[in-house]
């Protein structure tokens, strides 16, 4: 049960991305990377899920082999180095708008780009751009998609055109900007304020654990305008080169190329028509946007946790101990078992859900269920991430390139998996 099923390889032509340059180069310098990089397009391991959710329809397929591609020829190459250096290039958010994968999904009217997402593409979008498994990198990159929701649900028809275009497009960046230090999930408790003035709010307060705030063009901002408690909570846009605003980068355990800040804001005047809809309104949007994300942190979770699983049996089968390969041992095939177990019940949970929504299940009654999956899937990821480390070795617990490359980076962002998004 722990070798691929040949007759399924056939089968997985629709997701698989034809070889480049790049890759056979990493290839030769690297055959554990390469491995890395080509194998859920040509093995099938415990699961043959991707070749179901490509056969949806033609531009579920299509969408599989974009962001795959996108994958392997600009992240994965790179990720380890990015890592390194804290960071990674501004232009990445429009190579990958060129690459479409930045785009999709968002109204074509601002630049969006293919076609309408329904439920399974954005399935299929967050399980594949999580094989790099480097959440930081994502939660930067993508950062539009928690913050942008808000400007396009409750924006008026002006700020949409003054903002949704040039972030879908990569040109400028969006951050949200909600948690603050003292409030963690209880967004109800909110302790920023912004006071009336004129034609002007004045913002005070400090916000944390902001994803990708250092470079943020613009913050989406939660702030009390009303009394006490979730009815008086506003929502506002606000300019990073606004007077008052300052940003402080926070040393991770993980995402080291996150950007992770602190946003303080010191009696920040923010012109009256850069409120999202209406005053003391802001609170149910901000729910609805943890739905979101806690189903995407869910999703690449469980993508995270089986490719610490793959790592964990490629190595397993070249490496030998005690005269045979390690994956002769039985005490290690019980590790890759019970890792599947947790991964295959994961991905049930999830699909679950995904097909209760497509089916037009209410996704504010199906909040319950989505925060209980991303509690099963980041204790999966949790579990994998361990389990896949200890079958490495000291190989799974040094940083870039390598065979225990993307296992030793799950390993450290295990906990903001579980921590972020509520």
């Amino acid at each position: 049960p722990l070798s691929p099923a040949p007759q399924l390889n056939a089968a997985r032509g629709a997701g698989r991305s034809a070889p480049g340059s790049r890759r056979q180069a990493l290839a030769a310098a690297s055959p554990f990377r390469a491995m890395a990089m080509t194998a859920e397009a040509e093995e099938s391991w415990f699961w043959d899920w991707d070749e179901d959710l490509a056969g949806r329809s033609p531009s579920h397929a299509e969408l599989q082999r974009m962001v795959r591609r996108f994958v392997d020829d600009e992240l994965l190459p790179k990720i380890a180095e990015w890592e390194e250096a804290g960071g990674f290039p501004r232009d990445l958010h429009e190579r990958a708008y060129a690459a479409g994968v930045y785009g999709c999904g968002w109204p074509a009217e601002y630049g969006g780009t293919g076609p309408p997402f329904d439920i399974w593409h954005r399935f299929i979008w967050g399980d594949e751009i999580a094989r790099v498994c480097a959440g930081g990198l994502l939660a930067s990159l993508f950062t539009m998609g928690i913050s942008l929701p808000p400007i396009l649900a409750l924006g008026t028809e002006a700020q949409k055109e003054r903002y949704a275009r040039d972030i879908i497009v990569g040109r400028k960046t969006c951050s949200l900007a909600i948690t603050e230090p003292g409030g963690g999930s209880d967004v109800a408790g909110m302790q920023t304020v912004a006071r009336r003035e004129g034609d002007h709010y004045v913002i005070d307060g400090v916000k944390t654990f902001i994803s990708g705030g250092m470079n943020a063009d613009y913050f989406t901002v939660g702030a009390r305008t009303g009394g006490k408690g979730l009815g008086g909570i506003s929502l506002f846009v606000v300019h990073r080169d606004f007077p008052g605003v300052k940003t402080t980068r926070l040393p991770t355990q993980g995402w080291l190329c996150s950007t992770t800040t602190s946003v303080a804001f010191d009696g920040v005047r923010v012109p009256a028509e850069h409120l999202l809809g209406a005053e003391n309104a802001g609170f149910l949007p901000i729910m609805h946007n943890f739905n979101s994300e806690r189903f995407a942190m869910a999703v690449s979770a469980c993508r995270m946790a089986r490719c610490c699983l793959e790592d964990a049996i490629r190595y397993a089968r070249v490496r030998k101990t005690f005269g045979r390969p390690l994956i002769g041992h039985q005490v290690i095939r019980h590790k890759m078992a019970e890792m599947a177990r947790h991964i295959l019940a994961t991905h049930g949970i999830l699909t679950n859900i995904t097909h209760s929504l497509h089916e037009g299940g209410d996704i504010v009654r199906a909040s319950g269920r989505m925060a209980l999956a991303k509690v099963q899937a980041t204790r999966t990821l949790e579990f994998c991430a361990r389990e896949a480390s200890q079958v490495l070795g000291g190989k799974a617990y040094i940083r870039g390139t390598g065979p225990g490359e993307r296992i030793e980076r799950c390993y450290r962002e295990v906990r903001v998996y579980a921590i972020g998004g509520g």
